[in-house]
C-alpha cells in the first residue's frame, strides 16, 4: 500500500478533486434546469407540459454514456461547440470537463425534475387555488408557495440523486476527463498485482464522498419535513 500512495498519492488527490468539481457544478446546473423542467411539467401551457414530459421520458431512458459521448463527439467535434477558449494551453482538458458537466446536467436534471414533481404533488391543491384567488399568477404561486414546500418534501430523494450523480461522474473518463475512474484504470494497468488493493482505495474514496451526503440529506429531510 505504501508503494501505491508514494507513487500515486498526489494523482489520487487531484483525481478525486476533479470528481468533486464535476459533482458540484453538475449538481448546481441540474437543480436549476430540473426545477425549470418541473415547472414546465405542471404548467397550464400545453406545449410546455409536452416538452417537459418528452424531455424527461427520453433522457431518463437514454444511457448516460451516450449523452456524454454525444456532448464530446456531436457538440464539439461535429458542430464545433467549444466551452473553453481555444487559445488556452489547457483547452482540451477544460473543454472536456465542461462538456462532461453539460452532459451530467442534461441527464441528472430529468431525475431532479421527477423528484420535485413528486414534491409538488404533496402540496395541497387548495393552497394553489387560494393563491390564484388572491391574484397571484401561476409563476408567482409556484415560486412563493408551491416550490418551497416541494423542496422541503424531497430533500432526501434529492440527496439520493446527488449520490447517484457522484458515482455517475466515472462516465466522464470516456471523453478523457482525468477524474477518479480514469486514474483507477491507469493504476490497474500498472499495478496488476495489487488489483484488489486498487479497487479498495477507490471504493473507500467514493464512500468518503457519498456517505456524508447521505447522512446529511437524511438529517435535513427529517428536520425540514413539512408537517401535514
Amino acid at each position: 500500500m505504501g508503494h501505491l500512495f508514494d507513487t500515486y498519492g498526489s494523482q489520487l488527490g487531484s483525481a478525486f478533486w476533479i470528481t468533486i468539481q464535476l459533482t458540484f457544478w453538475a449538481a448546481i446546473g441540474s437543480v436549476i434546469w430540473g426545477t425549470l423542467l418541473a415547472a414546465m411539467r405542471v404548467s397550464p401551457v400545453p406545449i410546455l407540459r409536452l416538452f417537459g414530459s418528452w424531455y424527461v421520458n427520453i433522457v431518463r431512458n437514454t444511457p448516460l454514456t451516450l449523452i456524454i459521448v454525444f456532448c464530446s463527439v456531436g457538440l464539439y467535434q461535429n458542430l464545433g461547440l467549444a466551452l473553453a477558449p481555444e487559445s488556452d494551453p489547457t483547452f482540451i482538458d477544460d473543454n472536456n470537463f465542461r462538456l462532461a458537466v453539460l452532459g451530467f446536467i442534461v441527464y441528472t436534471a430529468a431525475f431532479v425534475c421527477e423528484s420535485l414533481r413528486a414534491g409538488i404533488n404533496t402540496v395541497p391543491l387548495g393552497q394553489a387555488e387560494a393563491a390564484r384567488s388572491l391574484g397571484l399568477t401561476f409563476g408567482q404561486s409556484l415560486r412563493m408557495i408551491v416550490l418551497p414546500q416541494a423542496f422541503r418534501a424531497v430533500v432526501a430523494p434529492l440527496g439520493s440523486v446527488l449520490i447517484a450523480l457522484t458515482k455517475n461522474t466515472t462516465i466522464a473518463s470516456t471523453i478523457g476527463v482525468a477524474e477518479a475512474s480514469l486514474l483507477m484504470k491507469t493504476m490497474i494497468e500498472n499495478e496488476a498485482d495489487q488489483l484488489f488493493l486498487v479497487f479498495a482505495i477507490f471504493a473507500v474514496g467514493f464512500m468518503v464522498l457519498t456517505l456524508p451526503v447521505g447522512f446529511l440529506f437524511g438529517y435535513l429531510g427529517k428536520r425540514l419535513a413539512v408537517k401535514r
